[in-house]
């Protein structure tokens, strides 16, 4: 009989690791993928690719005990040689190779150039090979940033005192309502696919008093744009006792700066790679709907055409004002008007064509939308009735009220869309996985 007692100690070493270490003249092993062979007749340069970089192992003909012609890229192998320190190397460091054994081999040759600094191809070919192509240091860089986002979510929301949530993703009743979803059999029972965790995240404020989830949510918009996907990874957040909807502005504005913090401190290496500036979120301005509208029509010449939304140019537009005006790549645009918030939204009690909610642009992109919900129980009937709705459905949301609610409010935060605007990326594939779209269902 055996026992597992825990994490053994391997005898390969991560990059990290050596580091760390003190291995000049010393002779170690390494485990990687080929990613490039670099021959240069006596000499040739192998580079090995591991999860945080590169490692420059040296084949010198006479010294290393193996064949330059057995290798190939993409093999996977583990090597052993002398740690020797080469400032002009990945990480400061190369390896004069003595042994390599192949633990793995690829059927067939790479169907895209990965070790080139930058992949030249369109993205329809890094999509379609998508696990192939994030093996390019760049394209692999943007999804670790992507990883510090929901990190730095993650962590701060911790230490902010919120419990992490997960619910369900099939349902009987949407959230946002609409005819854009995802319908299916469930065991002969019609079922959607969520838009939203917002029901369930309100629910749990009743429970938790602040919670939050990562996760994904499922839009069927039959939309074809660099911004939208049919699937999407929501950053979601609710809170309550709050004293209004500022106080939800604050906890993100709370978070961009966590993560900002994080992402220089962690993630240098990606920030290095992919040649980021990372924005000022000391101080994000803030601006009421109509105001945001009114002022960049009058300064960029704009007629208001919609007075119930923004469209997508004046979300450009006024991530410029406020670019030019405040410095700031972030604003927060509050009080929209109710016509375009759900039936939950709380009204502005001053103006009740508005609401008490926000969305947060970056970069002339909305990322955010959010804001306080009505927490009593009548006044929630009284707003599905005046919209004509029906409660079939919502028993089970509504019962959480009925027995008593905190004011609370919250929001979701669309990740790609947040990664794609951190990177400087202009298509919202370019910072998704693998994305779903109208027209992707694979990889």
């Amino acid at each position: 009989m055996e026992f597992i007692s825990g994490i053994s100690k391997k005898e390969a070493l991560e990059i990290g690791e050596i580091l760390a270490g003190d291995y000049e003249g010393k002779n170690i092993k390494i485990r990687g993928a080929v990613h490039t062979i670099r021959d240069m007749g006596d000499v040739a340069f192998l580079v090995l690719r591991k999860r945080e970089g590169l490692v420059q192992c040296v084949y010198e003909e006479g010294r290393s005990q193996f064949s330059l012609k057995e290798l190939k890229e993409g093999d996977t192998v583990e090597a052993d040689g002398t740690y020797q320190t080469e400032d002009r190397a990945p990480n400061g460091f190369e390896l004069r190779l003595d042994h390599v054994r192949i633990l793995s081999e690829p059927a067939e040759p790479m169907p895209l150039p990965i070790a080139k600094w930058k992949l030249n191809t369109s993205l329809e070919a890094k999509l379609n090979n998508r696990a192939v192509a994030l093996r390019n240091l760049k394209e692999r860089a943007v999804f670790r940033i992507q990883e510090g986002i929901t990190r730095g979510f993650r962590d701060f929301l911790y230490g902010e005192g919120f419990t992490e949530i997960h619910t369900p993703k099939l349902g009987a009743k949407s959230a946002e309502g609409g005819a854009n979803l995802f319908k299916l059999e469930y065991f002969h029972h019609p079922a959607i696919l969520q838009q939203s965790p917002q029901f369930y995240k309100q629910m749990m404020v009743g429970v938790f008093d602040r919670v939050f989830e990562t996760a994904p949510v499922f839009r069927a918009e039959k939309h074809n744009t660099k911004r939208h996907l049919n699937e999407y990874t929501s950053l979601d957040l609710e809170m309550g006792y709050i004293d209004d909807f500022t106080d939800i502005m604050a906890m993100e504005t709370g978070f961009l700066q966590y993560t900002m913090r994080l992402l220089r401190l962690e993630y240098a290496r990606e920030i290095k790679l992919l040649d980021l500036t990372l924005p000022d979120v000391e101080r994000i301005p803030a601006v009421r709907f109509d105001e945001a509208k009114q002022k960049v029509s009058e300064k960029y010449d704009r007629a208001i055409r919609n007075p119930y939304d923004l469209e997508p140019e004046e979300e450009q537009l006024i991530g410029r004002y406020f670019k030019e005006e405040c410095g700031s790549d972030f604003v927060f645009v509050t009080h929209y008007p109710s016509k375009k918030r759900p039936f939950y939204a709380m009204d502005d009690p001053e103006d009740e064509t508005y609401t008490l909610s926000f969305d947060l642009l970056y970069k002339g992109l909305e990322i955010t939308t959010g804001g306080q919900r009505i927490h009593d129980y009548h006044m929630l009937l009284e707003k599905i009735a005046k919209r004509g709705m029906e409660t079939e459905g919502m028993e089970h949301y509504l019962s959480a009220f009925r027995y008593g609610m905190p004011p609370h409010g919250g929001l979701g935060i669309g990740l790609e869309r947040l990664t794609m605007q951190l990177i400087g990326e202009e298509n919202v594939r370019e910072a998704t996985l693998f994305p779903r779209d109208l027209s992707r269902l694979e990889p």
